[in-house]
């Protein structure tokens, strides 16, 4: 009975053991087939792609990487919505001079409590032709008396017309402040996606080291080198397009801000760590704070209130108006011609009584028509304007909380799957496993889920300044 041996080998011999058959295999099929391993022209061929290889390199600074958002951040002294909403709040032209509306207001408040200034009247008379000696001399005042509570309703609608002046200004802020936080929502969302387009640039410039050590040798085309500088050049295209939109949203900023366009503008906040201020504990909640502080639904309650007090004027103004005056008066009369000789009177007269104008034809019908019509408006308007409050506040809080769920779906799975993708396909490339093209397409599809992601950021970014203005906040929650 014969015998059987075994030996066992380590599994690092048994690898080394089957590359060298595959290199023996293969070697043998290139000699078979008459090719040579590296002909003149492939070597040519290395060398453009060796000089391609540093054109890419010497774009992308290999030595020290590009933090291409960096000019638009600063983390420690940059400005924050908050900073720039306050400073808009103070120094925006259009706000200052809608300021100015108050105060007009004021001063027709002031003016509606003012009583009417009396009269005086001065006539003199003298006689001619038969009545040489004759003269009057008389003096009155007369004093317009207000009835029927015209003073008192004027004030009232001149209080009313300042109160919605007053209204109306803080809806101005309201909406300013919002568009702060609009443009900067655009601008850091901007920011991010220049910053994360430039760590892929940096990436594929180091790629492109690999790429060209790899060429060299021969173990891959020259027109994987050429696709990744393709890559690089369109990166770099989109440089200058979010470039573009960031400057934009800046000079819309400190448009807003009153900022000069000179001055250097820097951004503070993170799109990804955002400084947001707390959501209402439900929809409800946040629906009736809307109800109870929002500057243009005040506005819309003291417009009614504005018409209310402008009937009430109109029916006072319909009252007849009543002046009480008083005179003195002092004659003289000659007689000439008199059995004894020129004989002078002189009278001394005061009188005194009351003005009633009769409202026959006039009693300010089409005043209070006017008034009635502008009651009907204002209510109507004041109930589309709830509607509309209740609508933007339950579209901003459902897209607030679409978008975090997103995020969180992003943050959870997309992203992380991505960036370990890109990993270990690059790795697999750079030992040969894979080609440039599936690098890059994997790649591409890490930039598009890069950009939604941004986008899902900067959504409930924006989707919480839109709450906050459809809650009435302006500063602070």
């Amino acid at each position: 009975m014969g015998m059987i041996y075994q030996k066992v080998f380590p599994a690092s011999e048994v690898l080394r053991a089957l590359l060298q058959a595959s290199v023996i295999i293969f070697t043998a099929a290139a000699v078979a087939r008459g090719q040579t391993p590296a002909p003149a022209d492939s070597l040519a061929t290395n060398k453009e792609a060796g000089r391609a290889a540093a054109e890419v390199g010497a774009a992308g600074s290999p030595g020290k990487p590009e933090n291409w958002g960096a000019a638009y951040v600063d983390p420690v002294q940059g400005a924050s919505s908050l900073d720039l909403i306050r400073r808009a709040l103070a120094s925006n032209a259009d706000l200052s001079a809608a300021r100015l509306d108050i105060e007009r207001a004021r001063a027709r408040l002031r003016q509606a409590g003012l009583r009417p200034n009396p009269t005086l009247d001065f006539e003199q008379q003298r006689g001619v032709l038969n009545s040489p000696g004759e003269s009057t001399t008389s003096i009155g005042i007369a004093v317009p008396l207000e009835i029927g509570g015209k003073r008192g309703r004027r004030i009232d609608l001149a209080r009313a017309e300042f109160e919605a002046a007053e209204a109306e200004v803080a809806d101005r802020e309201r909406r300013l402040a919002a568009d702060v936080r609009t443009a900067y929502a655009e601008a850091i969302a901007a920011v991010r996606e220049l910053q994360i387009t430039g760590e892929l640039n940096n990436v594929d410039v180091q790629t492109a080291r690999v790429v060209e050590a790899r060429v060299s040798e021969g173990d891959a085309a020259p027109l994987e080198l050429n696709l990744l500088r393709v890559e690089v050049d369109r990166l770099r295209a989109r440089r200058a397009l979010v470039e573009g939109r960031l400057q934009a949203a800046l000079l819309r900023l400190k448009n807003l801000a009153g900022v000069m366009p000179a001055d250097v503008l820097r951004l503070r906040e993170d799109l990804s760590a955002p400084v947001l201020p707390g959501l209402p504990a439900s929809l409800d909640a946040a629906v009736e704070i809307a109800l109870r502080t929002r500057p243009d639904l005040r506005l819309a309650r003291l417009t009614e209130e504005v018409a209310q007090a402008g009937l009430r004027l109109a029916r006072a103004l319909s009252m007849p108006d009543v002046t009480a005056f008083s005179r003195y008066s002092r004659n003289q009369s000659t007689f000439d011609q008199t059995p004894v000789s020129l004989l002078t009177d002189r009278d001394k007269l005061f009188s005194y009584g009351v003005s009633i104008s009769i409202p026959v034809f006039n009693r300010n019908q089409g005043a209070k028509a006017e008034a009635e019509a502008a009651i009907a408006q204002s209510q109507q308007r004041r109930q589309f304007i709830e509607a509309v409050v209740r609508s933007e506040v339950s579209s901003a809080y459902t897209r607030y909380q679409a978008a975090t769920q997103a995020i969180n779906t992003f943050e959870q799975g997309v992203i992380a799957r991505g960036n370990e993708n890109i990993k270990a396909i690059r790795g697999a490339y750079e030992v040969g496993a894979f080609r440039v093209t599936e690098l890059l397409t994997e790649q591409r599809r890490l930039i598009d889920s890069q950009r939604e992601y941004t986008e899902a950021l900067a959504e409930r970014y924006r989707a919480m300044a839109d709450l906050q203005a459809a809650l009435g906040t302006t500063i602070e929650p």
